[in-house]
């Protein structure tokens, strides 16, 4: 049953592309690659330069470092640029559009307001990282950051209880949901990236994830909040009397149907996949292919959250027209970022640099291959301060590896990779000043709780992934 089961997986995922001739000898291309990287940290941690400047600079010099010729290089970044586009911008474009109407819509506040009112003290710090990881699921980090700073700093202040308790089990929620499960952005470049199977890699992710919160959330909330006694910081104070007048909000239910329909879209078509042969091709699974493809899924999204979320909210043609327009315009520097990142992971690959790392793994556990990959995101991610430019990166350069390992393996690769992503936040991340910000903490505040958060997040997220491999099996 198992062998059918992985036999079918393994038919699903696309075919392996050719490897590329290396570009120079292996003791170049390793310093070409250290190069590229160290450029990108310098100009993004030193010089303070946009990212998708830095990662622009960096892919040009470490092309020329591994012997590139210059046209060569531009290509190759102007490439991975592209197909990183055509595979994750419109999905990026579309979470943007959906998270906007969910959070102009009430829609947001709906499912907050219920969860919370439903739970007894003891019970809400649990209660906030479920909300996390729900609003989490169709948001960009820094978009539900900023969506429920306000609804952490409400809840905090009407249930009494410490800052900590409420805030960190929200953000674990947010940020376990970020760095593992797809469709958000990083997650969605390592799967295309590494050819791995999405709705194999959601299932996992959504797995490995539930642990990962708790315990850097609900769990470790308990000593942060002796570690870091803050205040509940002066905000969001006018936004109860407003609520009291605004408009009607959408239901519960309709609220949490839109969220989760293209999670199980997505979902449904993996099951297809592994359910029905590889040479049959019934009519229902090719409505769910095209259904559980990322985009469609996204797309239906959208438009059931005019109906269900705008409708539901009163809000307007006019108004809903105003939000799907609002959202794009802030998400420009994340598409370019993305891109840029996919231009440098490109560069990489050309190279042949994954090759060289190929070569030292050849013959290793796939535990090995998970540690690996956890260990090249988690060093990028520290010395970047971008999850996202670790995730693609570590991805570019552990493409080779795939080619020896299971459909189970890839996909559980790509978890160690977006694991190894969030760890160790500080300075260098934009998501370490908003948090310090938000919450008026002191940087040693920060450090104590937000970082050490991560780091639990990263942890406990890799030792999911090395126990789930266990009962998945190795290469092959």
């Amino acid at each position: 049953m198992t062998t059918a089961l992985l036999g079918r997986l393994a038919a699903a995922a696309p075919a392996p592309t050719p490897a590329p001739e290396p570009t120079g000898p292996e003791g170049q291309l390793i310093i070409a690659a250290l190069v590229g990287i160290a450029v990108i940290v310098i100009l993004i941690t030193w010089l303070k330069l946009h990212p998708f400047l830095s990662l622009l600079l960096g892919s040009l010099v470490a092309g020329l470092a591994a012997g590139m010729a210059a046209d060569k290089a531009i290509a190759s970044f102007i490439t991975g640029f592209g197909n990183t586009m055509g595979s994750v911008g419109v999905l990026i474009g579309l979470g943007a559009m959906y998270g906007k109407l969910l959070a102009d819509s009430g829609g947001a506040d709906r499912i907050v307001d219920t969860l919370v009112s439903r739970t007894s003290a003891r019970l809400l710090p649990w209660t906030m990282g479920a909300v996390g990881a729900i609003i989490g699921l169709p948001m960009f980090f820094e978009v539900g950051l900023v969506l429920l700073m306000p609804v952490i700093i409400l809840v905090t202040r009407r249930s009494g209880l410490p800052l900590m308790r409420i805030a960190l089990p929200t953000l674990a929620g947010l940020s376990a949901m970020h760095g593992l499960v797809p469709p958000h952005p990083g997650p969605l470049v390592a799967i295309g990236a590494l050819g791995a199977n999405l709705g194999l890699t959601l299932a996992f992710g959504v797995l490995v994830a539930i642990p990962a919160i708790a315990i850097a959330g609900p769990l470790f909330s308990r000593v942060a909040a002796k570690w870091v006694p803050a205040g509940v910081p002066a905000l969001f104070v006018a936004d109860e009397a407003e609520k009291a007048g605004a408009r009607r909000r959408p239901s519960f239910a309709a609220a949490l149907i839109s969220i989760l329909l293209p999670v199980v879209l997505m979902l449904a078509k993996a099951v297809a996949d592994i359910a029905t042969p590889a040479d049959a091709a019934p009519a229902w699974k090719v409505v769910l292919d095209f259904l559980g493809t990322p985009v469609i899924a996204l797309t239906v999204a959208v438009l059931a959250g005019l109906l269900l979320l705008g409708l539901g909210g009163g809000m307007d043609r006019k108004a809903m027209q105003a939000s799907l327009s609002a959202s794009l315009p802030p998400i420009a520097g994340i598409l370019l970022i993305v891109g840029a990142g996919g231009g440098f992971k490109q560069v990489l690959v050309d190279t042949g640099i994954g090759q060289v790392i190929a070569g030292w793994a050849t013959g290793a556990s796939g535990i090995v291959v998970l540690l690996l990959a956890w260990t090249v995101a988690a060093l990028i991610r520290v010395a970047t301060g971008s999850a996202t430019v670790a995730t693609v990166t570590a991805a570019g350069i552990l493409l080779p590896l795939t080619e020896h390992l299971s459909t189970p393996m890839v996909s559980l690769m790509v978890l160690a990779i977006g694991a190894g992503s969030v760890f160790l936040s500080h300075v260098n991340d934009a998501g370490f000043w908003l948090v310090k910000e938000y919450l008026g903490l002191s940087i040693p505040q920060t450090l104590k709780s937000w970082t050490v958060l991560e780091c639990l997040i990263s942890v406990v997220g890799l030792v999911g992934v090395l126990i789930v491999s266990l009962f998945v099996g190795g290469l092959g």
